[in-house]
C-alpha cells in the first residue's frame, strides 16, 4: 500500500506526458523500485499488462485511485492554526488531490472568529458538530506537542477515524482509529547522519590521499647504476 502513492505520482506526472503505456521496468525506474516488485504490486490490483506493450496509464490510475479512496473527496479538519497550521491552510495541493481543508480549528480564543483565507477558525470544543455537518473525514494536528494527545482524544471521540499527526511527539489511539505521523525533525536527524558519514568518508579519503603523496615524497631513491 506504501508504494502505491509513488506509483500514482509516477503515473500522474507519465499521463501529463500524454503517455498511453508504460512497462513495469519504466515505472519501477521512475518510481524508484525493483520492476518485479512492481509487476506484483500491479497483480494485487488485478493489472498485468501485455507482453511487449505494457500497462495502460488511464487504467492503472483508475485502479489505484480506486484502491486508495481517491474516487471521492475526503474533507480535513486542520487542528493548530500556528505557522505550520497556516502553511498547511494555504497548500493548495490537498484539495487537488482529494482532501479539501473543510474546517480549521484551534484552541487560542484569540484566533478563534478570525478568518484565514476562506475559512473562519472554529473552537477545538466545536469538533463534534464539525464532524457532523462537514463530514470530517481525516483530522490532522499541528498543535505543540503538549496538547496533542488531547487533540487526537477529541479527533477520535468526534468520530474522526483517520489522523495525520505534525506534533513533536508519540499519540496514542484506539485501534479502530488510523494513525500517521510526519516527523520532519526525525527526517532532518536522518539526514544528518547520511551527510556525517560521507564527510567522515571524505576524510578518511583524504588523509589516506595525503598519506600516499607523503610516502611517495619520501621513498630513498634508486642508487644509480653502477658502470
Amino acid at each position: 500500500m506504501a508504494r502505491l502513492p509513488l506509483y500514482l505520482r509516477t503515473l500522474v506526472e507519465v499521463q501529463a506526458e500524454q503517455t498511453a503505456t508504460i512497462s513495469s521496468e519504466r515505472l519501477a525506474e521512475l518510481a524508484g523500485v525493483n520492476a518485479a516488485k512492481v509487476r506484483k504490486d500491479l497483480s494485487y490490483l488485478g493489472s498485468y499488462g501485455t507482453r511487449g506493450v505494457g500497462y495502460d496509464v488511464e487504467y492503472l490510475l483508475f485502479q489505484m485511485s480506486r484502491e486508495l479512496g481517491l474516487t471521492k473527496d475526503w474533507p480535513v479538519a486542520i487542528v493548530g492554526v500556528g505557522n505550520l497550521g497556516a502553511a498547511l491552510a494555504n497548500y493548495g495541493g490537498f484539495g487537488d488531490r482529494g482532501f479539501p481543508v473543510a474546517a480549521l480549528v484551534d484552541a487560542d480564543r484569540s484566533k478563534v472568529g478570525t478568518r484565514l483565507g476562506e475559512h473562519v477558525i472554529r473552537h477545538v470544543d466545536d469538533l463534534p458538530e464539525l464532524v457532523a455537518e462537514l463530514g470530517i473525514a481525516i483530522g490532522i494536528i499541528a498543535t505543540p506537542a503538549a496538547g496533542a494527545q488531547d487533540v487526537a482524544d477529541r479527533l477520535v471521540a468526534a468520530g474522526v477515524p483517520s489522523i495525520l499527526n505534525f506534533a513533536p511527539t508519540v499519540l496514542t489511539v484506539p485501534p479502530e482509529a488510523s494513525l500517521r505521523k510526519v516527523d520532519l525533525a526525525l527526517e532532518l536527524q536522518i539526514l544528518s547522519f547520511y551527510r556525517q558519514r560521507d564527510s567522515v568518508a571524505d576524510a578518511v579519503e583524504a588523509v589516506e590521499a595525503a598519506d600516499g603523496v607523503a610516502a611517495r615524497g619520501t621513498a630513498p631513491e634508486a642508487p644509480e647504476p653502477v658502470v
